[in-house]
């Protein structure tokens, strides 16, 4: 017995929770297995194991069920899986999956192992791509759509062999599904969709209605292929975001430039970026400024203009100039390949609802066949009734039972909505933390990073016996080659202005105070305001004008020249600029909002006040955590926003935290949910999702539920009969896999 390890798979043609569950079922059996998490929306397979399995049998058992079936990733120990996923919270009874078989016609990827000439139609796909008549499904259907063409013409030319003809017709389509409902029975799926519709159709032929039959399986072939095509195109929206990221790159060698693959470029090489080209990799900018469009990643319509130090993002567009790039991160770990990889995972974990109508359905599915049973049996042998009519309608009732839709209402919605999350630059780990973020009546958000911009900007430069242009010339010579935030601030302001820097000599620090040099042959010193009071005495005047630049919550520095009191700055962090619309989004939701920092009471009070929220500051990290905790004591769902990283215990004991990050480790992989671009706007934005979220679930299992009430209702009245009841199931999960599409578009 060794370490628990994971195992990765893409899982080809799963087009629905029943085909997961059923894969589910039959891995979770095997030896040496601790925990499976199948997404069919990522069309993946994440296998937990003690080290003795066998992998080979594992992928057998998944192939044997009618899927394809490859590596996706090495072995990983257990303890290198992302943060975050306590909140993978699988349902881990799988043992009676009664709709895990939804393995359906095509289900056959193994056409090795039979010498049938129509095995290479009966095999599942991978994930659909191309035109659907391409695939193996398409051509299933196809051909069963002929063989029931063909059929109806011979039944109508020699009427005496029509019979037979369309048994044929149906066995195109049946022997296939046949076969995977006795495999999904042997690997513990008794109650699949398959057995359910096989017993269908062979009970329609034996009480003479062998057309309706045929009918039936090929209605059922064609529900199919329209789920596969749907299911296609919502595992495409996450993963068309790998497309992004440029095939080649111009990598710095030597003194020269050559083109290589972009999955080849490791961390510390060199890459040149042409105007208008895609950014290879992640990476710093050691040379050039450029205008950055970081809509893929971030969707910020705005591009940003970097320059030297900066970072930047896979898959984000060069705009005017060239950059040479260092490259931080390996293609297998850049900011689009993470993204992908989190989306996919967290499809993998299921919401509180999807767990419950998990539940549900392992009920729900053998009370349909008791029912189904009992309406076949009852009204004969009770009231003498007609055997052929109700064994006709108790095959119908079998058919309307199939839970697909119900079991696909929610982990369709909710995929779909953490792909369009993440295409907006909204990350949530998984379905629990979706459903979670609906129900957030309160937001805790950081100061510093979260609600403002994290670093300092100049606000004011004041004259006294020198102009401003002097002022912030002389500060900017004593700040030159300081990494301090305030003296990068200063520079900043001083290049963004053109003002010209002289040389500084003799530059010292002075502790506590501030920074003394000579600048143009003058001594100069630029510090606290206290430190300057010492050397030159401040009149009350300007001691007033810096006092109130404090109570504004701003950091002020005063600047002498020789022995005059030439001026000041005053710099401050300053608040995003979406910062009060974000929080005025929130408020008109109905949720409440505290800032929680640990800066000083003054600074924090005037950023309070111009944003509007109320405001707990000089707080340590357990504090913040502590502040949480009250708020939940006190029956709100809080959400805490912060950086990741000093706010963590807070993160954790929140219902839900929410990281702020342009893409960073931290950003992507601390806390529930991540906002790339860190705007404040989005935190009401994920909450939106969320809420829009749960009324599409609510809308699917009522039309998942509402459909086959009517055509139950309908058919023990006799009024439909087999093929509108298969219309019922696949016409339902077709009806509800569409509806959750519509969350991949932004909402209006």
């Amino acid at each position: 017995m060794g370490e628990t390890v994971e195992k990765r798979y893409r899982v080809g043609g799963m087009d629905c929770a029943s085909c997961a569950a059923k894969i589910d079922t039959a891995v979770r059996r095997m030896p040496g297995v601790e925990d499976v998490s199948v997404s069919v929306t990522a069309g993946t397979m994440t296998v937990r194991h003690d080290g003795s399995s066998d992998l080979v049998a594992i992928e057998k058992k998944v192939t044997s069920l009618g899927y394809s079936v490859s590596q996706a990733a090495g072995r990983l120990p257990a303890d290198t899986e992302q943060a975050g996923r306590s909140h993978h919270d699988h349902d881990h009874d799988h043992g009676d999956h009664d709709h895990a078989g939804h393995n359906h016609q095509a289900h056959d990827h193994a056409a090795e192992q039979a010498p049938d000439a129509l095995e290479g139609l009966h095999g599942h796909d991978a994930p659909m791509v191309g035109p659907w008549w391409q695939s193996r499904k398409g051509r299933l259907t196809i051909f069963s759509g002929v063989a029931l063409v063909v059929a109806y013409v011979i039944g109508h030319l020699v009427p005496s062999i029509a019979p037979y003809a369309f048994v044929v017709a149906m066995l195109v389509g049946l022997v296939p599904i046949a076969r995977r409902a006795v495999t999904a029975a042997l690997s513990g799926t008794p109650f699949s969709i398959e057995m359910l519709m096989t017993i269908a159709a062979v009970g329609a032929v034996i009480i003479h209605a062998g057309e309706e039959a045929a009918t039936v399986v090929f209605l059922f072939l064609v529900g199919e292929l329209l789920e596969g095509v749907a299911a296609g195109k919502a595992r495409a929206s996450i993963q068309s975001l790998t497309t992004l990221v440029p095939k080649r790159a111009f990598i710095e060698e030597g003194g020269t430039t050559r083109e290589v693959p972009a999955e080849s470029l490791a961390v510390g090489a060199i890459i040149l970026v042409r105007p208008g080209d895609r950014i290879a990799a992640d990476g710093t900018i050691l040379s050039g400024e450029s205008a950055i469009d970081e809509a893929p990643v971030t969707g910020e319509s705005t591009p940003v203009r970097k320059g030297e130090g900066e970072t930047v993002f896979a898959g984000t567009v060069n705009g005017d100039a060239a950059l040479r790039v260092k490259v931080t991160a390996a293609a297998a770990d850049n900011t689009i390949a993470r993204v992908v990889r989190l989306v996919e995972e967290a499809q993998e974990s299921k919401a509180p609802t999807e767990r419950f109508i998990d539940r549900f359905s392992r009920y729900y599915t053998p009370g349909v066949v008791v029912v189904a049973a009992l309406v076949a049996i009852m009204p004969p042998l009770l009231m003498g009734a007609a055997w052929d009519e109700w064994i006709y309608k108790g095959l119908a009732i079998l058919l309307i039972g199939c839970p697909c839709a119900l079991v696909i209402s929610t982990p369709a919605a909710i995929a779909a909505s953490l792909s369009s999350g993440a295409r907006r630059g909204l990350l949530l780990k998984g379905g629990a933390v979706l459903e979670t973020l609906g129900k957030v009546t309160a937001v805790a958000l950081d100061k510093t990073g979260t609600l403002t911009e994290g670093k300092p900007q100049v606000t004011d430069v004041i004259a006294f016996a020198r102009d401003e242009a002097d002022v912030l010339r002389y500060a900017a010579a004593l700040e030159t080659g300081s990494s301090h935030p305030l003296a990068l601030a200063i520079l900043a302001r001083a290049t963004a202005v053109g003002i010209p820097v002289p040389a500084v000599n003799g530059a010292k620090a002075l502790g506590g105070k501030g920074i003394a040099g000579t600048v143009e042959g003058q001594p100069v010193f630029f510090g606290s305001p206290k430190a300057a009071g010492e050397q030159v005495p401040l009149s009350s005047d300007q001691t007033a004008r810096i006092t109130a630049l404090n109570d504004d919550g701003k950091t002020v520095s005063v600047l002498i020249v020789g022995d005059t009191l030439a001026g000041a700055i005053a710099m401050r962090d300053e608040p995003r600029d979406d910062a009060k619309s974000g929080l005025e989004a929130l408020t008109v939701a109905g949720i409440k909002t505290v800032m929680l920092t640990g800066d000083n009471h003054r600074a924090a009070e005037a950023i309070g006040k111009e944003l509007g929220i109320q405001v707990r500051a000089e707080l340590m990290p357990e504090d913040k955590q502590r502040i949480v905790n009250e708020l939940k004591r006190g029956g709100l769902i809080v959400a805490k926003v912060g950086d990741g990283i000093n706010d963590a215990p807070a993160l954790a004991t929140a219902d839900v935290g929410i990281a702020m990050g342009g893409g960073t480790d931290v950003a992507l992989e601390t806390a529930d949910a991540a906002i790339l671009h860190g705007r404040v706007s989005d935190v009401a934005a994920m909450i939106e999702l969320s809420k829009r979220t749960m009324r599409n679930i609510v809308q699917n299992i009522s039309i998942a539920l509402g459909l086959k009430a009517v055509f139950l209702v309908t058919t023990i009245a006799g009024i439909t009969g087999l093929w509108p009841a298969i219309l019922a199931d696949t016409g339902a999960t077709v009806l509800v896999t569409i509806n959750a599409l519509r969350l991949l578009k932004p909402a209006k």
